[in-house]
């Protein structure tokens, strides 16, 4: 027998709302069924995602900003970087800038992180033949894992009281480089070496950049 919440529900769905309803609901499925491929096999997912099918997972721009928001969201909700750093009662600078905005649009900062691992990751695989932009196709599918992963132990250390985030990053970055030696050669121990390598290298590039910008800009601004 209809209910009044049935009724409700139905009256809900009109010619207007139902696309919308229905575009929510492939996204969320999409991405429920992206995290799962990526868990359990990455190289092979996203190598089949980049030569054969692109609709069986999520698009990469939009899983790493989805992504990156929902940690952005679980940090902010537990305030848990704000134990480790605090922007607000820094001294102000370029860097402080820099390094909040990183803070505030994850997102975004993760895409122009990939950029740079993307670059060393092409220096280290040159060999396997994949272009720039196909690289940096599996680094937004492989960063996109590894803020679930934070946002996990986020969760866990927000309920917990302890302190967890440590071994977040560590598992994040174990998983990046487990996906990414997967995505080139699975077989060649030598590319897990190689992908830890290339990912960290990619990483204190990108920080590095933008603690030199901020300190270049701060000596302009004070001369």
């Amino acid at each position: 027998m209809p209910t009044v919440d049935n009724l409700l529900a139905l009256k809900e769905l009109t010619p207007t709302t139902l696309p919308t309803k229905l575009n929510t609901f492939y996204i969320l499925s999409g991405i429920l069924y992206t995290i799962r491929e990526l868990l359990t096999s990455p190289g092979q997912n996203v190598k089949n995602y980049i030569s054969e099918n692109r609709s069986r997972l999520v698009k990469p721009i939009i899983f790493i900003i989805i992504t990156s928001l929902i940690y952005s969201l679980v940090n902010h909700f537990f305030h848990i970087e704000e134990g480790y750093v605090n922007y607000k009662e820094a001294k102000k600078s370029a860097t402080v800038v820099i390094f909040k905005w990183i803070q505030d649009h994850y997102g975004y900062a993760n895409i122009i992180m990939g950029l740079f691992i993307a670059f060393w990751t092409k220096i280290f695989f040159k060999k396997y033949g994949y272009n720039f932009f196909e690289i940096l196709i599996l680094l937004c599918f492989v960063m996109g894992m590894g803020m679930l992963i934070l946002a996990v132990f986020s969760i866990i250390q927000g309920i917990t009281h302890i302190n967890l985030m440590q071994i977040g990053g560590i598992l994040s970055l174990i998983y990046a480089t487990w996906a990414i030696g997967q995505f080139f050669d699975k077989k060649k121990i030598a590319n897990y070496f190689k992908a830890l390598v290339s990912y960290i290298l990619g990483m204190t590039t990108f920080f590095l950049l933008a603690i030199t910008s901020g300190t270049i800009i701060d000596l302009i601004i004070k001369h």
